[in-house]
C-alpha cells in the first residue's frame, strides 16, 4: 500500500551541537508508529480489499546534520536506525495474531527535512524518511531488479519541538 494514509505517534528527545557557524549535529531518540492503512478494506468488490493493514512501532535513533539557512530556517539530512518494538498485520477484525512476527527487527533509513524556528524555544519540523532495506521477512533481498521489491517504510512527519 503506497502513500501516506496512516497517522501515528512521534515522541522523543534530542541533543543538538554546533559544528560550525552554519552546521549543527543533532542526535535523537524517538518512539514512532509507522505502517499502512487500506482504506478500501471494507469494499469487497475491490481486489485491493484483501490486503491487510500494517502496524509498526519503533524506537529510532536519527543522526541529523542541519544547515542553518537563516536565523529561522534549517535544512536537515541524515540517517536513522530503528529497533522494532511491535509489528503486526490488521484485518477487519483487528490484529491478526496467528502470524509469527513477519517483520525484521530493525529499520535503516535516510531522511531530509526542514526545521522552522518559531520562537527562542519552539520550532516546527517537517521530515520525510524512507527505509533503505525492506522491512518484511518475506521480502526477497536477493532479487535486485524484480517486479516486487518488498515493503519499505516511507514516513512524512510533522513535529513541534521544544528546545531547552
Amino acid at each position: 500500500l503506497a502513500g501516506f494514509h496512516k497517522a501515528g505517534l512521534l515522541i522523543g528527545i534530542f541533543a543538538n551541537k554546533n559544528v560550525s557557524e552554519y552546521l549543527n549535529f543533532q542526535m535523537e531518540m524517538t518512539y514512532i508508529q509507522k505502517g499502512s492503512n487500506n482504506a478500501k478494506m471494507t469494499d469487497s468488490s475491490d481486489p485491493i480489499s484483501e490486503i491487510e493493514d500494517i502496524s509498526l512501532s519503533y524506537v529510532e535513533v536519527p543522526l541529523v546534520l542541519k544547515y542553518n539557512q537563516s536565523n529561522k530556517l534549517n535544512i536537515e539530512t541524515g540517517i536513522l536506525t530503528g529497533h522494532l518494538i511491535d509489528g503486526y498485520y490488521n484485518d477487519l477484525n483487528g490484529k491478526i495474531s496467528n502470524v509469527k512476527n513477519p517483520f525484521v527487527n530493525y529499520d535503516i533509513g535516510a531522511l531530509v527535512g526542514i526545521d522552522y524556528k518559531y520562537s527562542k524555544n519552539i520550532s516546527l519540523n517537517t521530515r520525510l524518511s524512507n527505509s533503505i532495506l525492506p522491512i518484511g521477512k518475506e521480502d526477497d533481498l536477493t532479487c535486485y531488479n524484480c517486479y516486487t521489491k518488498g515493503k519499505y517504510n516511507s514516513v512524512l512527519s510533522f513535529s513541534l519541538n521544544y528546545n531547552f
